[in-house]
């Protein structure tokens, strides 16, 4: 065919190699890496919320108090959201930086 272009073959990995890379010290580092930073931020999410639970469920006076214009439990709501779409933002950033060269050089070196 005139005009087209051969694109290169992706070496597809074996299984022996699968468990190979994940013996790897490399793997290795970048999924300690990853859960040094996901676990933690994951049981601080889970504290806030179970925090935001008990508290509208015992001190539902509290919660109805105005504050700002609106109440204690709507501002902790809206705060549900704000730290939800932080910790997002958080980790996207972290891992451009901190996972996603380290696991295309991974990939990179099982696909050939």
């Amino acid at each position: 065919m005139a005009g087209s272009t051969a694109v290169p073959q992706r070496h597809e990995p074996t299984p022996d190699e699968f468990v190979a890379m994940q013996q790897s010290p490399e793997f290795q580092e970048l999924r300690s890496t990853f859960r040094g930073f996901t676990f933690p931020v994951m049981i601080a999410a889970f504290l806030w919320y179970v925090f935001y639970v008990i508290f509208a469920t015992f001190a539902p006076d509290t919660m109805a108090r105005d504050f700002l214009g609106l109440n204690v439990g709507l501002w902790l709501g809206l705060a549900q959201f704000f730290t939800t779409f932080l910790i997002t933002w958080v980790y996207v950033k972290w891992a451009n930086k901190n996972i996603e060269p380290r696991a295309a050089h991974i990939r990179e070196e099982m696909e050939g």
